[in-house]
Protein backbone atom coordinates (compact mmCIF):
# COMPACT_ATOMS: atom_id res chain seq x y z
CA UNK A 1 0.00 0.00 0.00
CA UNK A 2 1.51 3.28 -1.15
CA UNK A 3 1.53 6.09 1.37
CA UNK A 4 2.75 9.66 1.20
CA UNK A 5 2.99 11.70 4.36
CA UNK A 6 3.69 15.42 4.52
CA UNK A 7 5.26 17.33 7.37
CA UNK A 8 6.83 20.67 8.07
CA UNK A 9 4.00 23.15 7.76
CA UNK A 10 3.44 25.96 10.18
CA UNK A 11 3.09 29.68 10.72
CA UNK A 12 5.70 32.06 9.37
CA UNK A 13 5.96 35.77 8.74
CA UNK A 14 6.08 37.17 5.24
CA UNK A 15 9.60 36.94 3.87
CA UNK A 16 10.35 33.88 5.96
CA UNK A 17 11.09 30.30 5.00
CA UNK A 18 9.72 26.83 5.60
CA UNK A 19 10.71 23.39 4.43
CA UNK A 20 8.10 20.76 3.74
CA UNK A 21 8.89 17.06 3.63
CA UNK A 22 7.05 14.23 1.93
CA UNK A 23 7.91 10.68 2.91
CA UNK A 24 6.78 8.02 0.45
CA UNK A 25 6.52 4.32 1.20
CA UNK A 26 4.96 1.10 0.01
CA UNK A 27 6.72 0.44 -3.27
CA UNK A 28 9.74 1.18 -5.43
CA UNK A 29 9.30 4.66 -6.86
CA UNK A 30 11.57 4.41 -9.84
CA UNK A 31 9.61 5.83 -12.75
CA UNK A 32 7.31 7.80 -10.48
CA UNK A 33 7.08 11.54 -10.08
CA UNK A 34 6.24 13.44 -6.93
CA UNK A 35 4.41 16.71 -6.82
CA UNK A 36 3.40 19.41 -4.39
CA UNK A 37 -0.03 20.93 -4.76
CA UNK A 38 -1.71 23.56 -2.64
CA UNK A 39 -5.25 24.69 -1.97
CA UNK A 40 -5.87 28.13 -0.56
CA UNK A 41 -9.19 29.02 1.10
CA UNK A 42 -11.83 29.62 -1.53
CA UNK A 43 -9.53 28.70 -4.40
CA UNK A 44 -8.98 25.69 -6.59
CA UNK A 45 -6.12 23.32 -6.04
CA UNK A 46 -2.92 24.53 -7.68
CA UNK A 47 0.09 22.56 -8.84
CA UNK A 48 3.21 24.01 -7.24
CA UNK A 49 6.11 21.79 -8.28
CA UNK A 50 6.99 18.37 -9.67
CA UNK A 51 10.11 16.22 -9.53
CA UNK A 52 10.96 12.90 -11.14
CA UNK A 53 12.44 10.26 -8.83
CA UNK A 54 14.54 8.80 -11.63
CA UNK A 55 15.66 11.70 -13.81
CA UNK A 56 15.41 14.66 -11.46
CA UNK A 57 13.36 16.55 -14.03
CA UNK A 58 11.65 19.48 -12.32
CA UNK A 59 8.68 21.75 -12.94
CA UNK A 60 7.66 24.90 -11.06
CA UNK A 61 4.54 26.96 -11.30
CA UNK A 62 5.25 30.54 -12.31
CA UNK A 63 3.89 31.74 -8.99
CA UNK A 64 6.71 30.06 -7.04
CA UNK A 65 9.56 30.06 -9.53
CA UNK A 66 12.70 31.54 -8.00
CA UNK A 67 11.35 31.22 -4.45
CA UNK A 68 10.63 27.51 -3.99
CA UNK A 69 13.02 24.62 -4.53
CA UNK A 70 12.00 20.99 -4.83
CA UNK A 71 14.48 18.22 -4.17
CA UNK A 72 14.58 14.51 -3.45
CA UNK A 73 16.53 12.08 -1.35
CA UNK A 74 16.17 8.74 -3.08
CA UNK A 75 17.77 6.84 -0.20
CA UNK A 76 15.12 8.15 2.18
CA UNK A 77 12.24 8.11 -0.32
CA UNK A 78 11.62 11.69 0.69
CA UNK A 79 10.87 14.79 -1.33
CA UNK A 80 11.36 18.29 0.01
CA UNK A 81 9.93 21.68 -0.82
CA UNK A 82 12.10 24.54 0.37
CA UNK A 83 9.99 27.68 0.43
CA UNK A 84 11.71 31.05 0.69
CA UNK A 85 10.53 34.65 0.49
CA UNK A 86 7.10 33.49 1.52
CA UNK A 87 4.12 35.73 0.83
CA UNK A 88 0.68 35.83 2.43
CA UNK A 89 -0.73 34.48 -0.82
CA UNK A 90 1.30 31.30 -0.28
CA UNK A 91 -1.02 30.48 2.61
CA UNK A 92 -2.67 27.15 1.80
CA UNK A 93 -2.85 23.49 2.66
CA UNK A 94 0.03 21.84 0.85
CA UNK A 95 -0.38 18.31 -0.45
CA UNK A 96 2.18 15.81 -1.65
CA UNK A 97 1.14 13.44 -4.43
CA UNK A 98 2.62 10.68 -6.58
CA UNK A 99 1.96 9.22 -10.00
CA UNK A 100 3.61 6.97 -12.53
CA UNK A 101 5.39 8.83 -15.29
CA UNK A 102 5.79 12.53 -15.89
CA UNK A 103 2.64 14.60 -15.72
CA UNK A 104 0.96 17.58 -14.09
CA UNK A 105 -2.41 15.97 -13.41
CA UNK A 106 -4.06 12.64 -12.59
CA UNK A 107 -2.04 11.97 -9.47
CA UNK A 108 -2.99 8.69 -7.84
CA UNK A 109 -1.55 8.84 -4.35
CA UNK A 110 -2.12 11.75 -2.00
CA UNK A 111 -1.05 12.78 1.45
CA UNK A 112 -3.30 14.31 4.07
CA UNK A 113 -1.91 17.81 3.66
CA UNK A 114 0.00 20.22 5.87
CA UNK A 115 -1.06 23.78 6.62
CA UNK A 116 1.21 26.68 5.72
CA UNK A 117 0.18 30.08 7.00
CA UNK A 118 2.11 33.22 6.07
CA UNK A 119 1.28 36.30 8.10
CA UNK A 120 1.74 39.81 6.75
Amino acid sequence: QVAVVESGGGLVQAGGSLRLSCAASGRTFSGYVMAWFRRAPGKERELVSVISWSTGRIYYADSVKGRFTISRDNAKNTVYLEMNSLKPEDTAVYYCAARWGWGISDYKYWGQGTQVTVSS
